[in-house]
């Protein structure tokens, strides 16, 4: 039977996302009582400046006091959509103690206290919800946790960040610059306007953290997630990619360890072959594929972002959570029982794209090889060419390598740039996705 009493719900953050959230829960009200089973409320909207004009949102809801709201002794459901670390901790933990469930959609929290957020929920029998704290619409987390639950997961790579892929997918498509497509991007709005937390990966690191202990059944934080940029790709890295019948993405790259002891967690730009399905995703979109024991490969894929998209994620989440309310259960909480280590960049296995500049003259390519030899690394193709800028004295060397350590690999650059013939170490690109 349809309950009566509507299931009240504080919205804490009324920015794009949050506003989104209001408005769908008031256009779609009907149905989304029909898929609870109960009314659902707006109760109350929590924000920083209540001055500012809301459409579409009763301003008897809007109020500065957030913790005032939470307790108040009437609330169901929590969303927060403010992000960063605090307040957002402590109004979440707030909600716990006041037995108040809660869906966020806050990655960067998630990621560095992921674990102590479970617990408090656990404590009090609530609910953590977060579909929106990793690629927005695409439904991941909850497929990862409740329908691969049974599976084995073996290895998460995908392209977790709209703003890059926009950006490498623009120079890819166009030769433009990094700058120019970075430019492009903020003119669009895909890009903010201090986009450091997009083009240094630590926003793709924060949901590689959360993506990778839902995968492997242990707990990763954003300090356990190698990180590198996407700022010193260039246009000439592009035109190798293409000579190797590859294109650049910014990667998050999760992986089980062969003798499933450990875990690595990844982020970075990589040269990955056309042919596979992360290489045809273009403009802003994010996709991750998914490499399970028995469902085998599985990619997911859509908007990674925006008011809309991520708003259909906290809706979703918000749906679950209030039958959850209803029937007097929870859902799945963390899952951490393998307690796996996080290895370090070094151990991981991967190949090198290395370019370099040399001095063009007899003897360069063969003690340019004996110091891979040295360092355990195999040499896969070689390309030899005079310098584009029309330096005489000089040539560029491209070395592709098979699969070695990570260590093995890094230790080979730096003694590359500590040979005599060797001006300068032009890019260095790991190649995955083969």
């Amino acid at each position: 039977m349809m309950r009566t009493r509507p299931l009240k719900v504080a919205l804490l953050g009324c920015g794009v996302v949050g506003s989104e959230v209001a408005r769908i829960m008031t256009t779609h009200a009907d149905d989304l009582t029909a898929r609870i089973g109960a009314p659902v409320e707006l109760a109350g909207v929590a924000v920083r400046r209540p001055s500012k004009v809301r459409e579409g949102i009763d301003p008897s809801l809007i109020t500065t006091d957030a913790t005032a709201l939470l307790k108040r002794g009437d609330i169901d459901v929590a969303i927060e959509v403010i992000g960063g670390i605090e307040p957002a901790r402590t109004l979440i933990t707030t909600a716990f103690e006041h037995g108040i469930s809660v869906v966020s959609a806050n990655k960067a929290l998630l990621a560095q206290d992921g674990a102590a957020l479970h617990a408090a929920a656990e404590q009090h029998g609530l609910d953590l919800y977060y579909e929106a704290a990793v690629a927005g619409a695409i439904p991941l987390v909850r497929p990862m946790r409740e329908s691969l639950a049974g599976d084995k997961i073996n290895r998460v790579m995908g392209i977790v960040n709209g703003t890059t892929n926009f950006i490498l997918d623009k120079m890819d498509s166009t030769g433009a610059g990094y700058q120019e497509a970075l430019d492009e991007a903020t003119a669009l709005g895909y890009a903010e306007a201090d986009p450091t937390a997009d083009v240094e990966g630590y926003d793709a690191a924060a949901k590689a953290a959360i993506l990778a202990g839902i995968a492997f059944h242990t707990r990763v934080r954003l300090d356990d997630v190698y990180r590198e940029g996407m700022t010193e790709v260039s246009a000439a890295d592009f035109a190798s990619a293409k000579r190797m019948g590859c294109t650049i993405k910014l990667l998050a790259i999760l992986e089980r360890a062969a003798d499933g002891q450990s875990v690595t967690a990844r982020v970075h730009p990589a040269m990955i072959p056309l042919s596979h399905p992360l290489a045809s995703v273009r403009e802003a979109y994010n996709a991750v594929f998914v490499e399970a024991e028995a469902a085998g490969r599985l990619m997911f894929y859509g908007p990674g972002a925006g008011g809309s998209p991520t708003a259909s994620a906290v809706l979703g989440d918000l749906v679950a959570v209030c039958r959850n309310k209803l029937a007097e259960a929870t859902g799945p909480g963390e899952s951490a029982y393998t307690q796996l280590p996080v290895s370090p960049m070094g151990d991981v296995v991967t190949r090198y794209h290395i370019s370099l500049d040399v001095a063009d003259k007899p003897g360069v390519l063969a003690q340019v090889a004996t110091t891979f030899a040295e360092h355990g690394v195999s040499i896969d193709t070689v390309r030899q060419q005079g310098r584009p800028d029309g330096v005489g004295n000089e040539a560029s060397l491209v070395v592709v390598t098979h699969r070695a350590p990570d260590s093995a690999l890094s230790g080979t650059v730096e003694a590359l740039r500590k040979l005599d013939t060797v001006r300068g170490v032009a890019s260095i690109m790991r190649v995955e996705g083969e």
